[in-house]
């Protein structure tokens, strides 16, 4: 079976590769100085031109952009094309400030439906697929994003969105979908409901699934695949940059796969902002090699990760990164300790039987002092059963120390008590 869909350029020799993005990344940063006014300005405050990039380390010279820039420039003042050039308008859903605007020319739009296009095939989508994508429509990019790679690649794509559950078990029953995308959360969302209206994974024709938009633990990812009886797949995206595709899996899930010919990646130190090696966890910075409508160079995703050059066992050449351990501005830190919600879900969904793979994190503050709770849904048996639920409790709490060096007091809830979402899900109230 052939997971290429287009051999020749995810396969190109490293040293043509960088050749490649090092012509790009040149014409990217003359073109952004030339049409965007912030650029220009932030370029001539470090004393630098566009001729001053000469190699791919020169990168390091130019100055970082950060979501605030783009809010700053609300809505369009960073766009590198005239208005009439912007075909489609994408929006961040943040839910603080103004929000993050993206503009796509014609040529974006084609180039970010071959990325897609990649994407899918790298997991074993191909033009016999049926694609049931589950991923928001609208403002947010995964919708759109899943649904013209699809097309691109030549499947046939289901555009359900997210929603109305019960309609959309009746449709991956009836329609034979193999492929499903989606958020981690929502698979699990469906998977539950699916138990609940009687249905089995007989029922379904599910293969594969394409998840992403928010970090997920690999634990989650084999509650999912259990749950779904499917091989789960991870794919990376932000609206600022393009949208779902920037970062995918192959079949050998050894980490995503950058884009490189159409993205410069670099991970670097959160605090001190300069490069790491490769397999050390940073943040990563995304430089966009060629897009028209909103390119933008040394993107501060906030994201943590990291990165290896190392080539995969697949054939690609591209670089690839590992699964997003967090944000960033989604760090928590307790008493002096980091702390990431995706530390905690590892925890919970290692569990024996028991725990549901539904918890929230609610952090507050009393006498001065991080007070740090994590509200756990678990099967109404344990709640029932006082022994049962002291034994799981002291077993959590010993766990949540080792992986966290925090202990957080552990409260179960009974079923169906926590929140259910079919978007993005909200894991972590902060009252501090």
């Amino acid at each position: 079976m052939e997971y290429f869909y287009d051999r020749e350029k995810e396969t190109l020799p490293k040293e043509q590769l960088q050749q490649l993005q090092l012509e790009r990344l040149q014409k990217t940063v003359k073109y952004v100085y030339d049409r965007v006014k912030t650029y220009r300005k932030k370029m001539q405050e470090a004393g630098i031109v566009p001729e001053d990039i000469k190699t791919l380390k020169d990168i390091t010279k130019l100055p970082f952009t950060v979501k605030q820039d783009l809010r700053d420039a609300y809505p369009f003042g960073m766009l590198a094309v005239d208005k009439k050039d912007i075909v489609r308008l994408h929006a961040s859903s943040g839910t603080t400030g103004k929000l993050t605007v993206v503009g796509y020319t014609a040529n974006d739009l084609d180039m970010w439906a071959q990325m897609m296009a990649r994407a899918l095939a790298a997991i074993g989508a191909n033009q016999d697929s049926i694609v049931h994508n589950a991923f928001g429509y609208g403002l947010f990019t995964g919708g759109l994003g899943v649904n013209y790679g699809a097309e691109k690649l030549g499947a046939t794509i289901v555009p359900i969105s997210s929603g109305n559950t019960k309609r959309q078990l009746l449709m991956l029953k009836d329609f034979e979908a193999d492929v499903l995308t989606c958020t981690p959360s929502y698979a699990v969302y469906l998977a539950e409901q699916m138990k609940k209206e009687g249905m089995s994974t007989k029922d379904l024709n599910l293969k594969i699934g394409m998840f992403g938009a928010e970090p997920w633990s690999e634990e989650l990812k084999q509650k999912i695949e259990s749950g779904l009886n499917l091989k789960a797949y991870d794919i990376y995206g932000l609206s600022e940059i393009m949208g779902p595709g920037v970062a995918f899996n192959c079949i050998e899930q050894c980490g995503m796969h950058i884009q490189e010919d159409n993205f410069f990646v670099e991970v670097v130190d959160k605090d001190t902002l300069e490069p790491v090696a490769d397999g050390e966890l940073g943040e990563l910075v995304i430089t966009t090699l060629t897009k028209e409508g909103l390119p933008l160079v040394r993107y501060r995703t906030r994201d943590i990760t990291y990165i290896t050059h190392e080539k995969c066992k697949c054939g690609r050449t591209f670089a690839r990164i590992g699964k997003i351990m967090g944000r960033t501005d989604d760090m928590l830190i307790i008493r002096g300790v980091n702390v990431f919600p995706s530390q905690i879900e590892s925890v919970l969904m290692s569990a024996e039987n028991g725990v549901l793979p539904y918890y929230q994190i609610v952090v507050d503050r009393v006498n001065d002092l991080d007070v740090f709770q994590i509200d756990v849904e678990v099967k109404d048996e344990i709640l029932s059963d006082s022994t049962k639920a002291l034994s799981l409790m002291q077993s959590l709490t010993k766990e949540m120390f080792a992986s966290l060096l925090v202990n957080p007091k552990i409260n179960f809830v009974a079923e169906n008590t926590l929140p259910r979402v079919e978007g993005k899900s909200c894991r972590v109230v902060d009252r501090r």
